[in-house]
């Protein structure tokens, strides 16, 4: 039996060059056989199979072991940087991958220039062992969606390693500060978030994780110039959290037509088609969690958005629903009392407070008479929670305590308005202010020394990611600022 190697000629099968092969990704791993492994992968061979199949296969083999034995995932992980290193090149040196990627256009000009300054020290610096750090399935994460590639043939061009330097140098100042991070986020001390992970050292160098928006304003323009928005942030693998509570409801007048409006619904699934077609350059699909609060007159529609029965115009299947309750509405749910539906449009001080402020702004239009429809609120909340138990949607965010204990929140007109699709921060927005986050984790398993936890290099690796936390922010405002000046100029 015979196998097609990568250069095309054939060379017979040999299981002590597969047992080879084998035990080097075996090395040092207990509780594994590399000649079970082997035995496996040439009885799933035929005549002719390339030696990128039987690759494919031992570590397929490997990962079926992994249920009798968690080691094997080490194994399988071995294998995969091994066809990595492959794919690349054998004798590819971090030189020959910054050439590459920049004839490819997939390397900002400034790292590039700030890699070639001191290329031979940061070829000594890096450590393509520390690959052995990954489980599988971590491994496979990496080279599926993170890992540069050819534009055209699809082939991957960076290894592991040589990604976490591009990483570092892109959020550097000097080859020096790009080594110091790179020994950070290799050893797992740190790791940026993935859009970082994905754009840092880019020609577009978009690092921030999610960004807090709302409508900017209730007309045909402002709900779609919010979604065009969306797009380009999704676009570089921004995760959003929209405001939609200022969209009139449906019923509602539209003087500029003298007609009727639909509501919220139909915009939220155009918005919906635009998340699921905008999916982050191929990587991972776009993510939007939609916020509103439960006195618009649409809240009981927005809580079928997720249900997989009725009408298929009115669901949204890739849209995160959330609620931004104030405390009014709790206190009427404790009281067993009903709750007043209105549109955003007569109501525009709802809007615009919080706390104390809000309650007495929503009984006044309460005796105004300007409530659309009065439901229970008991049976609103019950609503709710069948939603939240049915579909994990519709995830309950307290308005007033977001901004009574907010910082921000001081200055006069400053308003929290939603959280963002993880739900883990809380920021001012506005129709001329988009809040940004920019995550990054800390592994404190990997501090872990013996029945000892090392909080001085806790301490120190904390000072230094926040450091680079801090730069992908300004990167952000760049970018912003060349956006603005690529409109003003009409260049498209």
């Amino acid at each position: 039996m015979h196998v097609i190697k990568r250069d095309g000629s054939k060379e017979e099968v040999k299981i002590e060059k597969i047992l080879h092969a084998v035990n080097r990704a075996c090395r040092g791993i207990p509780n594994v056989e590399a000649l079970d492994i082997a035995k496996r992968t040439i009885s799933g061979l035929h005549d002719g199979s390339t030696t990128e199949e039987l690759d494919n296969l031992s570590i397929a083999t490997a990962v079926m072991l992994m249920a009798e034995e968690p080691n094997y995932s080490k194994v399988a992980a071995r294998m995969l940087s091994e066809n990595v290193r492959k794919e690349v090149g054998r004798d590819s040196a971090f030189r020959d991958y910054l050439k590459r990627a920049a004839e490819h256009g997939a390397l900002s000009d400034n790292v590039l220039g700030l890699a070639m300054k001191d290329v031979q020290t940061i070829e000594y610096a890096i450590r393509h062992e520390r690959d052995d750090l990954f489980e599988y399935f971590g491994l496979k994460t990496l080279v599926d969606r993170y890992l540069l590639r050819h534009p055209e043939t699809r082939k991957i061009i960076e290894r592991p390693q040589w990604m976490f330097m591009r990483v570092a140098l892109g959020l550097s100042d000097s080859v020096h500060e790009a080594i110091e991070f790179y020994d950070i986020v290799s050893q797992f001390f740190y790791m940026p978030s993935t859009p970082t992970l994905f754009n840092s050292g880019t020609r577009h160098p978009q690092m921030s994780s999610c960004y807090l928006l709302t409508v900017a304003e209730d007309s045909l323009q402002g709900i779609y110039k919010t979604i065009t928005d969306c797009a380009h942030l999704s676009k570089w693998s921004g995760g959003l959290g929209v405001d939609w509570t200022p969209v009139r409801a449906s019923g509602s007048l539209i003087k500029g037509t003298n007609g009727l409006s639909n509501g919220i619904i139909p915009f939220l699934k155009v918005f919906d088609s635009s998340v699921h077609a905008v999916n982050q350059g191929g990587k991972r699909k776009g993510a939007a969690a939609i916020y509103i609060e439960p006195w618009h007159a649409d809240i009981e529609s927005f809580l079928e958005l997720r249900n997989n029965t009725g009408a298929e115009e009115r669901r949204t299947h890739n849209l995160n629903l959330a609620l931004w309750i104030p405390d009014l509405f709790m206190r009427r749910v404790e009281s067993d009392s009903d709750w007043s539906l209105f549109s955003p449009e007569s109501t525009p001080v709802l809007l615009k407070t919080y706390g104390k402020e809000f309650d007495l702004a929503y009984e006044a239009y309460e005796k105004e008479g300007k409530a659309l429809k009065t439901v229970s609120a008991r049976q609103l909340y019950s609503r709710m929670m069948q939603t939240l138990a049915e579909t994990g949607n519709g995830w309950i965010c307290f308005k007033d305590k977001a901004n009574l204990r907010a910082s921000q929140t001081a200055l006069p007109g400053a308003v929290i308005r939603s959280s963002n699709l993880c739900t883990e921060i809380l920021e001012v927005t506005s129709s001329e202010e988009t809040a940004v986050c920019n995550l990054g984790s800390i592994n404190l398993s990997a501090y872990v020394n013996g029945s000892k936890f090392d909080f001085e290099k806790l301490a120190e690796v904390v000072e230094k990611a926040v450091v680079f936390l801090d730069r992908s922010l300004i990167l952000i405002f760049i970018l912003l600022e060349r956006q603005r000046t690529r409109i003003t100029s009409g260049v498209p």
